[in-house]
């Protein structure tokens, strides 16, 4: 798997609201990011930056899930909470990876 992690920032006052709707999030968006090839998705909060860190199959897993309908639907309702960028798009930075340990212990 590839690991991908992303900065986000909500709007003042969003967390909550933010926090509502992922977890109620559809079986059918669900379906979709597993469908796209992203294994995991865990998101951390420090309000307002939010933290995704995400396992991926391929390099365009992220790209699919983006372009796909049920996402735009998801993001009719998101939207207003996050900071955007003026072209409209979540503004978000992706990070780079710099340390990965994994030792095995259980």
């Amino acid at each position: 798997m590839i690991r991908r992690a992303f900065t986000m920032r909500l709007k003042p006052g969003g967390l909550a609201e933010y926090r509502r709707h992922h977890d109620g999030i559809w079986q059918e968006l669900v379906d979709e990011i597993q469908g796209q090839g992203i294994a995991q998705i865990t998101i951390f909060e420090a309000d307002p930056v939010l933290f995704l860190y995400s396992e991926i199959r391929d390099e365009a897993a992220w790209e699919r899930l983006w372009h796909s309908e049920i996402h735009d639907k998801w993001g009719l309702i998101m939207d207003p909470l996050m900071e955007m960028r003026d072209d409209g798009i979540v503004d978000s930075s992706e990070l780079n990876e710099v340390f990965h340990l994994e030792t095995g212990a259980n």
